[in-house]
């Protein structure tokens, strides 16, 4: 009899006494999670805060703000303790989820460094009911100002599919900036100016972008604040030539089997005419995809002018098809696609020799698709030059190479269905018209002249200090 009261003591008692002090007195503290848009606090700011506590549950979260020994509190949730049967269970919230809008200017606060607090309790009876606490500091910079942009240059006349230049000064460190065409976006650089807070960017219109594009010079702090500015500029409208090519059975024959399809190839064969089929295929598909190759984005284009004076063209040779011709394709009479020749073919003696247009830094020499084998000239800040179809290649990646310098020789790999060269220009990742940079003129009234006014402005405003 005394043991079975001994176990109804234990079990009914002692064991759920054990477990209760247990569990008001567990000691894990709370868990916090925060999540911020960037350590840069702007106007348009929100974090996100949760607390975690699978003991006694939670008792209190709060947020605050500091900035130069005053504090906003943000967030101050208290959690009421709830009771069951005599017994206290904690508040019973185990998990919460806090979305907090920061608005600094309202506080008082200044641009500057600051710092957020974030602390949550629970419930449990440890420290004599104070229960278990946490708290993170988390250091941050208030900026709610938008950069300051100078435009330096006066005149900006450019012409559909053409190249431009605009030259601006910022005012603080740190910012993404560069020059909004439509949706392209080119990078600006540092470098050309002993001004390290001057930028220069090469910007282009696609021959698809006419007068009414949109072009203005953005920058964009650490904190996500933008600044766009506007600046004069004249888009000369142009059109370009429509030509038909003929494609013939001979062709596919010599040159479909160069491009290995690899499991796409067996999509073709039920196709009454699978040369055809792919052709098509690689006309359309892999075109867009060699392009976008080609003219993968130059991440450590160099911050300054490699080329001088006019661009060279192919020596003896005649222009057989021009920059942004509009093709459309014909077998046996019949249309059969359409598109758009984004560079020019020259053409002279087969595997004539082909020298740099200008002075740069060899960036890629690979066999890409409907261009064949392909050299990639950076010339500085993002102005590129591009060599396909050749026979073969005597340079290679990482060269410099001066103007004039043998890159490799005319051929016809790739989608070419005779010996020729076909030159590219690129300005970031839109082609331009070449016929610009072959023009003396041109490029001193566009480039050169702008570059030299603005040495001048900048050394008579260091003169009048």
């Amino acid at each position: 009899m005394k043991k079975i009261l001994v176990f109804g003591v234990f079990i009914f008692i002692i064991l759920p006494l054990t477990w209760f002090a247990v569990n008001e007195f567990e000691g894990k503290k709370p868990q916090i999670s925060i999540k911020l848009p960037s350590l840069y606090l702007n106007r348009s700011y929100e974090m996100k805060v949760s607390a975690y506590d699978k003991g006694t549950g939670l008792r209190n979260v709060r947020v605050s703000i500091e900035q130069n020994g005053k504090e906003k509190i943000l967030l101050n949730k208290k959690y009421p303790l709830k009771r069951y049967k005599g017994f206290f269970l904690g508040s019973g919230i185990f998990k919460a989820f806090f979305k907090i809008p920061v608005e600094s200017w309202k506080y008082g606060m200044k641009d500057g460094p600051a710092v957020f607090k974030i602390s949550a309790r629970d419930y449990s009876w440890r420290g004599w009911n104070d229960g278990n606490y946490v708290d993170k500091k988390i250091k941050l910079i208030i900026d709610t100002k938008a950069p300051e942009i100078e435009i330096l240059t006066k005149r900006h006349n450019i012409t559909r599919g053409g190249t431009g230049l605009v030259i601006y000064r910022l005012f603080e460190n740190g910012l993404k900036s560069g020059v909004m065409v439509g949706k392209n976006f080119f990078p600006g650089y540092s470098g050309a100016f002993d001004d390290k807070n001057v930028f220069m960017s090469f910007f282009a219109l696609s021959y698809k972008q006419g007068p009414g594009t949109k072009i203005v010079v953005e920058a964009k702090d650490p904190a996500g604040n933008i600044s766009k500015k506007g600046f004069y500029h004249y888009i000369k409208d142009r059109k370009f030539k429509h030509d038909v090519i003929h494609i013939s059975d001979s062709f596919l024959s010599r040159k479909m089997p160069d491009f290995n399809l690899g499991a796409k190839k067996a999509s073709f064969a039920s196709y009454k005419n699978p040369l055809l089929k792919k052709f098509l295929y690689i006309n359309r598909v892999l075109r867009k995809q060699n392009s976008v190759t080609v003219l993968k984005p130059v991440v450590n284009t160099e911050h300054k002018i490699l080329w001088k004076g006019v661009f060279k063209r192919l020596p003896g040779s005649a222009t057989r098809a021009g920059f942004a011709d509009h093709r459309v394709y014909k077998y046996h009479g019949k249309e059969i696609d359409r598109e758009v020749h984004l560079g020019v073919d020259l053409a002279s003696v087969a595997n004539a020799r082909v020298p740099a247009a200008n002075s740069g830094r060899v960036i890629s020499t690979e066999k890409v698709g409907i261009f064949g084998n392909t050299v990639v000239i950076d010339h500085g800040f993002g102005l590129l030059t591009t060599y396909s179809h050749l026979s073969h290649i005597s340079v290679k990646k990482g060269e410099m190479v001066k103007k004039g310098e043998i890159i490799g020789r005319t051929g016809s790999t790739g989608l070419a269905g005779g010996d020729h060269l076909h030159f590219g220009v690129a300005v970031n990742t839109v082609f331009v018209n070449p016929v610009e940079w072959w023009d003396r003129k041109w490029i001193q009234n566009n480039i050169l002249s702008k570059i030299n006014n603005v040495k001048s402005e900048l050394a008579g405003r260091e003169g009048a200090k």
